[in-house]
């Protein structure tokens, strides 16, 4: 995880559920609509603080510091909860906290026999709830983006019926600590601390086998979404 997710719903839903009482802009495209395959490098809507208040914006999916460019590494999509804080990639933007937003996400599961073969599976929230990613951002404020402005997910190792699904998961946060996420008065170790101890597990989650053209970031579409009944791999669902 994760290399694909979806957001179909609109911002007000987030914005809705969000716990927090102070008003949040938004930069994002209105004619935008849902989103079922969001791939990286594209720009996708995140909730960050701009120094004079919250914002929502599409910003670039993926992120790397300058010197990483030159070494000609790739922006990084995910961050490790385990090393984000201590790792030299990340140390420029670990306090440029932010929330990515989200249906659900896609996951690759493969065939226990031949690994070419794959299944491509949707996860989301049991109740259908809009998900917030943990995530970090660079964004630069001024009339147009940088070119070195990106985001990248927080994951961490999945748990119980999710290891069936991939060994990592997004960090997704209840609205009260997606809150104290993005507030820039929480201090760096209880952002970590809520990173690594309070993400939700499989037990909030369902998910379903989907089709396969959910493989191309060209496709587009509710049906990339919807549940198919003959997987080519299959795995225990969690109810619904």
């Amino acid at each position: 995880m994760c290399g694909r997710y979806a957001k179909e719903q609109d911002l007000d839903r987030w914005r809705d559920v969000l716990a927090i009482m102070q008003p949040i802009e938004d930069r994002t495209d209105p004619a935008a609509g849902p989103r079922y395959n969001i791939a990286p490098t594209q720009k996708a809507p995140i909730i960050y603080d701009t120094g004079n208040g919250l914002a929502a914006e599409a910003i670039r999916w993926g992120w790397a510091p300058h010197w990483a460019k030159e070494r000609k590494m790739p922006p990084a999509i995910n961050a490790r909860v385990e090393t984000v804080a201590t790792g030299n990639f990340f140390r420029a933007i670990w306090k440029h906290r932010a929330l990515a937003l989200a249906d659900g996400w896609f996951e690759w599961v493969k065939h226990p026999d031949d690994p070419k073969i794959k299944q491509p599976y949707f996860i989301k929230a049991k109740a259908g709830a809009p998900l917030f990613f943990a995530s970090l951002c660079q964004v630069t404020q001024g009339l147009e983006q940088a070119e070195d402005d990106g985001f990248t997910i927080i994951t961490a190792a999945a748990d119980s019926g999710l290891l069936d699904i991939h060994d990592r998961r997004p960090v997704v946060l209840p609205p009260e600590l997606a809150a104290e996420w993005i507030d820039p008065s929480t201090e760096p170790a209880r952002a970590l601390a809520i990173a690594t101890d309070h993400g939700l597990g499989a037990d909030a989650f369902t998910w379903y086998p989907v089709p396969k053209a959910v493989g191309s970031p060209r496709n587009q579409g509710p049906e990339l979404i919807q549940r198919i009944n003959d997987p080519v791999v299959s795995v225990p669902s969690q109810p619904q």
